[in-house]
């Protein structure tokens, strides 16, 4: 095992890694921004380098000041946590070359599920289910359209190297398809350096379901049931729980062992996150792989009573995965706790938190870098906790989190404390009846009640 990793994160994910490693004996060395320089990640650490100022492009996605931080505290391996660098394949292959371990799947893993329409390819040959489209990316608009034609408006135009939204769009007609495809490789080409694009059918009322995979270096992989994400905004997750509402045993079964289909088109080392589309009858479709930890992670934990840092670093480390060890029991919800104002169009609300009281009592976690007195920053993601709960069903889970919500006091910047509470009373999620159009098209957030 490590005796020393370095966390190339910050926030909350860089604190839950630090947890696991004094647990396990191992000592950590935390990276800041200078805008980091009072978040907790950076005090529970056993060492901490500066490595640039505020903005990201100069700090946690400096590459060469990360391994000069990990080279001179004498690291062993890198955790790239989620976002940032976590499933940049470049950077995996220079911890290789630096001899230092990075925490994840190898370079060529990362690359093969990271370009979408490759990823798709894999499936098809390995027996996934993937929604129909194009045949990999596709430049010429003439040709994107007559593919679209043929399967059928609605489609939806995606971006090959996107994520959260960005070089997407929705085409309900032919007429609209030309200008929404050139407007989505534009944006593709803005955000990720690369405009190609490609072409799948629209899935109407969906579901967005994932499955937990668990990949060692002897071949073995297993899954941890699947976490159900429909809820989102602006496609950003706001809401996750395990199991999903509408997953039986025998759907768990089929979408399991389909992950572990996926994971085994590359011969997947890791924790890793297939991603599923599910329709109104239960058919469900590949969409992508993650091959990191995910932010949502905590609530398999609670079902399964797995650390998934603890299993990431042994396999990083050589060891063999336990087999069988991973059951599901009871239901787990986890909301995220944004520093933003619901009632002004979630703008977010960075400044001083004047009160932090967390919430606590039986199976209730807060995963945060957050405090008393502590200065959000502008320029980060804004979530800024996850408020996650547990119970044996899922009636007196959402109990469970409307109680725990109803004690979490924050003060000095706005959150979505108030959002989460009243989604937890809205029937549409007590019946578990909603799709990730839910959010935006049918839940109105009321800011007088």
């Amino acid at each position: 095992m490590f005796k020393k990793i370095l966390i190339a994160n910050r926030g909350e994910i860089a604190l839950r890694v630090i947890r696991t490693c004094r647990e396990m004996g191992i000592k950590t060395v935390a990276v800041y921004s200078t805008a980091d320089a009072d978040s907790l990640h950076v005090r529970f650490a056993d060492e901490a380098v500066c490595i640039g100022p505020a903005a990201s492009r100069d700090s946690y996605l400096k590459i060469p000041r990360i391994l000069a931080a990990a080279e001179i505290t004498n690291a062993e391996a890198i955790h790239p946590g989620y976002g940032f660098l976590a499933e940049n394949a470049e950077f995996s292959r220079i911890c290789e070359e630096h001899n230092i371990k990075f925490i994840g799947p190898s370079p060529d893993m990362i690359s093969a599920m990271g370009d979408k329409s490759t990823a798709k390819d894999n499936m098809i040959k390995f027996g996934v289910p993937v929604v129909p489209g194009s045949d990999g990316t596709i430049s010429d608009v003439k040709e994107a359209e007559a593919i679209a034609k043929d399967i059928g408006f609605p489609v939806i135009v995606k971006a090959t190297a996107g994520g959260g939204g960005r070089g997407m769009r929705i085409v309900h007609e032919a007429a609209d398809f030309k200008r929404q495809f050139e407007s989505a490789r534009s944006e593709a080409g803005n955000a990720f350096g690369n405009p190609e694009v490609y072409v799948e059918k629209y899935i109407q009322e969906p579901r967005h379901v994932e499955i937990q995979i668990l990949g060692d270096r002897h071949g073995y992989i297993t899954h941890l049931g699947e976490r159900d994400c429909s809820l989102q905004r602006r496609h950003q997750k706001v809401l996750e729980e395990s199991p999903s509402p509408i997953v039986n045993a025998e759907l768990r079964e089929k979408m399991g062992q389909a992950a572990i289909r996926a994971a085994e088109t590359v011969q997947y080392e890791g924790a890793g996150t297939v991603e599923f589309l599910v329709d109104k009858d239960l058919n469900f479709y590949f969409m992508e792989m993650n091959t990191r930890i995910q932010v949502e992670h905590p609530v398999t934990e609670e079902v399964t009573n797995a650390d998934l840092i603890k299993n990431q670093l042994e396999v990083a480390a050589g060891l063999p995965l336990k087999r069988s060890e991973f059951k599901m029991r009871g239901h787990a919800i986890e909301c995220r706790i944004n520093a933003e104002d619901p009632e002004k169009n979630f703008r977010p609300s960075a400044g001083k938190i004047t009160t932090f009281h967390m919430p606590g009592g039986h199976s209730v976690r807060v995963d945060t870098h957050a405090y008393s007195g502590y200065v959000v920053p502008p320029t980060y993601d804004s979530m800024i906790a996850k408020l996650i709960v547990s119970a044996p069903n899922r009636m007196e889970c959402i109990a469970r989190m409307k109680r725990a919500l109803n004690e979490f006091v924050i003060e000095g910047i706005k959150t979505t404390i108030p959002y989460h509470l009243q989604l937890m009373e809205t029937p549409e999620f007590i019946e578990g009846k909603f799709t990730t159009h839910f959010l935006e098209k049918s839940f109105k957030f009321n800011p007088n009640i």
